[in-house]
């Protein structure tokens, strides 16, 4: 279990983590979600001993990682998969941190043999592609067979099998019982393997919930969408009605709506009688990303703009 309390990190000025508490469970994957910024990996950093916090405290099984016998055995970490030396083949990688806890070489041959290392295990891991360093980095985090996995970014640079393979992994290392950190920004990766979500932003936490709770609370979870030929005469109808009309997109001789308080039926029902024909007509389900990026929306460091492309940008 890995169970983090009020933990604050502060640089000067600058709070990356403040106050945050949460717990990851064993038998569980528990999703850690943020926008960039928002001190994810800070927190992990601060999990297995990178950094000290400024108060708080995060611990492994009961103890700071600091003070575990056997870390390897203990809690399997990958934070990022480069941090490797690249004059090194990817087996006396893995020798090398076997040989720190009597690690034996089956073990070795057997995490290369897990994470599809066997053609390139004699290989210098500069020499590696971005999806075959993950491998690597994954094989580190599994040698010590650990009863605890933190994994930051594990899918990244994987093909569609790979990353296939990590989502099995990581369901069936939790049906084992063990207890599993997954940082990512596929939120629809997550959605198919996490049990819990935990997400935070500017270093706070925003929400700690099952995934189905975290869905449940997007504003499309539950709507009706309909297109119609009569979107505003739609629109009063289904008001007077009591329901309420999230967006419209008008000027259109087909508008959409998109509807909550009212079923399918009775959208269908209110169509008729204001005479508007229906094109579409359908309920919505909200998403991880749904409620994600509305969870989010304040939290947001690093925002983008939009930019005019073409000849427009060019007559200034």
């Amino acid at each position: 279990m890995i169970q983090v309390e009020a933990l604050t990190k502060r640089y000067g000025a600058t709070t990356a983590v403040d106050g945050l508490s949460f717990i990851a469970r064993p038998g569980t994957v528990t999703g850690f979600l943020g926008p960039n910024g928002a001190g994810k990996s800070t927190t992990m950093r601060m999990i297995v001993g990178l950094e000290r916090p400024t108060s708080g405290t995060a611990t492994v099984a009961g103890r700071r990682y600091a003070d575990l016998d056997a870390p390897l055995h203990a809690v399997g970490v990958m934070l990022d998969a480069r941090s490797v030396h690249p004059g090194r083949t990817a087996f006396r990688h893995l020798l090398a941190h076997a040989r720190t806890h009597g690690i034996g070489r089956s073990r070795i041959e057997e995490v290369i043999a897990m994470t599809g290392l066997e053609p390139v295990a004699r290989r210098r891991a500069g020499t590696f592609s971005l999806g075959m360093g993950q491998r690597l980095g994954i094989a580190t985090a599994l040698l010590g067979d650990p009863e605890v996995l933190i994994l930051d970014e594990p899918v990244n640079g994987l093909d569609p099998d790979g990353v296939l393979w990590v989502r099995g992994l990581v369901r069936d290392l939790a049906r084992q019982g063990r207890t599993v950190l997954l940082s990512s920004h596929l939120m629809h990766e997550l959605a198919l393997c996490a049990d819990r979500v935990v997400i935070i932003g500017r270093g706070r936490l925003l929400a700690d919930a099952t995934v189905q709770e975290i869905v449940d609370r997007s504003e499309r979870a539950g709507t009706v969408r309909v297109r119609s030929s009569e979107p505003e005469a739609l629109e009063r109808a289904l008001c007077a009605l009591g329901a309420e009309v999230l967006s419209v997109e008008p000027g259109t001789p087909r508008g959409v709506l998109r509807v909550r308080g009212v079923s399918v039926d009775e959208v269908g029902v209110a169509a008729g009688r204001c005479g508007a024909m229906v094109f579409e007509l359908a309920t919505e389900g909200g998403s991880l990303e749904d409620a994600y990026l509305e969870l989010t929306a304040d939290a947001v460091e690093y925002r983008g703009r939009a930019t005019t492309v073409g000849p427009e940008a060019g007559a200034r």
